[in-house]
């Protein structure tokens, strides 16, 4: 299934303007959320192709949010790439255990980012 919606979860709105204007810019339509029931909220409203998740947010984490999307079963199709600033090697296993399809760390390569999104679709 091609991906042409995109959820981005962050609490920074300069990541927010920065990833929307990329995704924007290559042909995908965007939706943000600021945190946990923010993105839930989304969710509910129309379900996307694709989710990028921050890690470092108020409330609920990343990690959190993406095991509680992925333990939703008519959200747990929808393929989350998680989005941060940390770049540990166990922070991306870690991320990919609560169900994550990959890991970009910031500041984000729009190249490698693209490129990721292009292979889920």
């Amino acid at each position: 299934m091609p991906i042409r919606k995109v959820l981005i979860v962050d609490d920074s709105k300069t990541e927010l303007m920065f990833l929307t204007d990329l995704l924007q810019k290559n042909g995908y339509t965007v939706k943000t959320a600021e945190d946990a029931d923010d993105a839930f909220r989304r969710l509910a409203e129309e379900k996307p192709d694709l989710i990028l998740m921050d890690v470092v947010m108020p409330g609920q984490n990343g990690f959190q949010l993406t095991r509680a999307i992925n333990r939703t079963p008519e959200y747990a199709d929808v393929p989350i790439i998680i989005c941060t600033s940390k770049n540990l090697e166990t922070d991306r296993v870690w991320g990919m255990r609560q169900g994550a399809r990959d890991y970009v760390t910031k500041p984000v390569d729009a190249d490698e980012l693209l490129g990721k999104i292009k292979a889920l679709g």
